[in-house]
C-alpha cells in the first residue's frame, strides 16, 4: 500500500469532499423543483468500487443519504453483474426504496468512474423529485397500504449505455408524473452533476495518480474507524434502553412503539431495535437500508467531529429484527419514512442520555409535517405544492434549543415563503414562532412554528398531511420537560376541523379562501427547571417565546424580580 503523509492525506480529503460539494451545488442550481433547488433535499458522493461503501460525501448533502446510498450502489453492483458487467459511460437509475432506502420520491443515479480502463469508484446522485405518480400529488400518501399507492416504482435500470442515453427510460419516467417538466429538469440536473464529478475526478487523478488517491480513500476509512473506537473507549460500559411511539400508521389508530437497547463494551457499540413494532399496514414502515443509515445519522450527531464515511460504522453493530416495521419487505409502503427515522434518532438520543447526558440534546420536534396542497389552475394545468416544515430542537448541556429549525435527519432548509407563494396559488396568512411550545428546563427546547396557508386558486385545492407527534410529545432529557405536541387544523365552511388520526389525513377539500394551519412541536428541555437562570426566563417572556402564565407555572414567580 502507498504510504501517505498526513498533509497530503488532508489535502486529498478536502479535494474529494469538494468534488461532492460541487456536485451538490450544480444540482441545486439546475433543479426545477424547490425541494431540491431551495430545500437542498439531495446528495452526492463517491463510493467504493467493490463494496459500494461510502467513501466521501459533501457537506451540503443530506446525512441520511450517506448510509442508504451505499445500499443503492451495492444494488447497482449486483444488477450490473447480472447484466454482464459495466462499461464506461453507463448510468443506472432507480427509486425502489426497498433496495436503495428512504422512499420512492428519491430518484437515484449511479455512474461508474473508470481510470485507464479500470473501474476506480462510483459516483452517485440522489434527489427528491416533486412528483412520481401514485395516488397523492407529491407522493406522501398517509393512507397507502402498498408502494403502488405511493408512486411509480422503478427498479435499477440502465439510463445510459456507454454514454448513450436511453430515451425510452426518460419517456417512461415523464409519463408517470404529474409534473413532467419538473422531473426532466431535475433529471438533467443530476446528469449534469455526475458529468461534473467525472471531470473533477479526472483532474484529481491527473494531479496525484490513481494509486495515491486510492490509498488515501483507504486511509480515510481506517482513520474514521480508529476515531470512532477512541470515542467509544472514553464512554462507560453498560446497557441502556429507551422507547417512544409513533401516533399511528395512518390506517389503524394505534400507537407504534420504537425501542432501542444501546450497549457499549470497550471500543464497540450495539444498537438493538428489538421490541419495535411489527411491519404495519400503513406507510410508516422503512426498509433495512434506511434503518442502518438512520443509526449512522444518530451516531454522527453524537460524535459530530467524525468524518462522513463508512469507517465510522465499523465498530457499531446495528440489530434490526426481521418482521419489524424497521425492516419492512416489499411491497410494504414506506412513503412516510421520515417520521419513523426521526423517532429512531429520538430513542437513540434518549438511551444515550442515560450513559452520557452531556453528549446529546433533548428530542427535537420529530416530524417534517409533509404537507401537499394540489389542484388545477384555471387553464387546466396541474399544480402541486409539496413542502416540509420546521419546529423546535432540543436543549443541551450548553444552550437552549434552536427555534424553528429543520429536522435533524438532514441539512436541508425549509423552502422560503416567498418562493412558495411565487410558484403556487397560495398565500401564507401566518409564518411565525409558536409561543409556549418549548419544553422547559435548565436549558429550554427551541420553540416550534405556526403556519397558516390559504388557497387562492378559484378552482380550490386538495390537501394531504403526513405528520407525527400529534399524540406523543418530544421528550426532554436530564429531567427536562417535554415539548408541545403537533397541532393541525383545516378550514371548512362553518369551522376549523382536526384530523381523526391527529397527524395524518388525505383528501381535504379546500375552497378558494380556505386554509390549513400547522402548529409544530417545540423541542424537549434539558436539565431541571429549577436550574434555569431567572434572567433567561425573563428574556423569554420579553421576547414572546414564553407567556407569563407558562413561566410562572414552570419556574415560579422569582423571575419577575428581574423585570421589576
Amino acid at each position: 500500500m502507498t504510504e501517505i503523509d498526513p498533509i497530503t492525506l488532508s489535502v486529498l480529503a478536502g479535494r474529494m469532499e469538494q468534488i461532492a460539494d460541487e456536485m451538490d451545488a450544480t444540482l441545486f442550481r439546475a433543479a426545477f423543483n424547490p425541494i431540491i433547488a431551495e430545500a437542498h433535499d439531495a446528495s452526492h458522493g463517491l463510493y467504493h468500487a467493490a463494496t459500494g461503501d461510502t467513501l466521501v460525501q459533501g457537506k451540503s448533502g443530506l446525512p441520511i443519504f450517506v448510509g442508504v446510498m451505499s445500499f443503492a450502489v451495492q444494488a447497482v453492483i449486483e444488477k450490473a453483474a447480472k447484466d454482464g458487467g459495466l462499461a464506461d459511460g453507463d448510468i443506472y437509475i432507480f427509486n425502489d426504496a426497498h433496495i436503495g432506502g428512504t422512499h420512492l420520491s428519491d430518484m437515484r443515479l449511479v455512474r461508474p468512474y473508470y481510470r485507464d480502463g479500470k473501474l476506480f469508484c462510483y459516483l452517485a446522485s440522489v434527489g427528491h423529485w416533486h412528483d412520481v405518480g401514485g395516488a397523492v400529488p407529491g407522493n406522501y400518501n398517509p393512507a397507502a397500504t402498498d408502494v403502488f399507492q405511493e408512486a411509480f416504482v422503478l427498479p435499477p435500470v440502465k439510463l445510459a449505455r456507454g454514454g448513450e442515453v436511453n430515451q425510452d427510460i426518460i419517456d417512461i419516467l415523464l409519463r408517470n408524473t404529474r409534473l413532467p417538466q419538473s422531473a426532466l429538469g431535475d433529471l438533467n440536473g443530476q446528469l449534469g452533476a455526475l458529468d461534473l464529478g467525472i471531470k473533477r475526478m479526472d483532474e484529481l487523478l491527473d494531479d496525484y495518480g490513481a494509486e495515491t488517491v486510492s490509498a488515501a480513500l483507504d486511509a480515510l476509512g481506517h482513520r474514521a474507524e480508529s476515531l470512532m473506537r477512541s470515542e467509544l473507549q472514553e464512554l462507560p460500559d453498560g446497557r441502556w434502553e429507551a422507547e417512544d411511539f409513533l401516533d399511528n400508521d395512518g390506517i389503524t389508530d394505534k400507537p407504534l412503539p420504537i425501542k432501542v437497547a444501546l450497549e457499549i463494551a470497550n471500543d464497540k457499540m450495539t444498537l438493538d431495535f428489538t421490541g419495535s413494532a411489527a411491519q404495519c399496514a400503513g406507510p410508516v414502515n422503512i426498509a433495512l437500508p434506511t434503518s442502518v443509515a438512520t443509526a449512522y445519522v444518530a451516531v454522527k450527531h453524537i460524535f459530530p467531529a467524525l468524518p462522513a464515511n463508512a469507517g465510522v460504522m465499523r465498530p457499531i453493530n446495528v440489530i434490526v429484527p426481521e418482521g419489524s416495521m424497521l425492516s419492512a419487505k416489499f411491497p410494504a409502503p414506506t412513503g412516510g419514512y421520515t417520521e419513523t427515522i426521526l423517532r429512531m434518532i429520538d430513542v437513540v438520543f434518549s438511551a444515550f442520555a442515560k450513559a452520557a447526558p452531556t453528549r446529546v440534546v433533548a428530542n427535537a420536534y420529530g416530524t417534517i409535517n409533509a404537507l401537499s396542497i394540489a389542484g388545477k389552475r384555471s387553464n387546466g394545468q396541474p399544480w402541486v405544492m409539496f413542502s416540509f416544515y420546521g419546529g423546535g430542537h432540543g436543549g443541551s448541556v450548553e444552550t437552549d434549543g434552536l427555534n424553528h429549525g429543520n429536522a435533524p435527519i438532514s441539512t436541508a432548509t425549509i423552502p422560503p415563503m416567498e418562493i412558495l407563494e411565487a410558484a403556487y396559488p397560495v398565500m401564507f396568512r401566518t409564518w411565525g414562532l409558536r409561543p409556549d411550545s418549548a419544553g422547559h428546563g435548565a436549558h429550554r427546547g427551541g420553540v416550534g412554528a405556526v403556519y397558516e396557508i390559504e388557497v387562492l386558486e378559484e378552482n380550490g385545492a386538495e390537501a394531504f398531511l403526513f405528520g407525527e407527534r400529534g399524540r406523543f410529545a418530544p421528550k426532554g432529557i436530564a429531567d427536562g420537560a417535554d415539548g408541545a405536541m403537533n397541532l393541525f387544523a383545516y378550514q371548512q365552511d362553518d369551522s376549523w376541523m382536526t384530523p381523526p388520526l391527529a397527524s395524518k389525513m388525505r383528501g381535504i377539500k379546500l375552497r378558494q379562501g380556505q386554509a390549513v394551519r400547522l402548529e409544530t412541536p417545540g423541542g424537549g428541555g434539558y436539565g431541571p427547571q429549577a436550574e434555569r437562570a431567572r434572567e433567561a426566563i425573563a428574556r423569554d417572556v420579553q421576547r414572546g417565546l414564553v407567556s407569563e402564565k407558562a413561566a410562572d407555572q414552570a419556574y415560579g414567580t422569582a423571575w419577575r424580580e428581574v423585570t421589576s
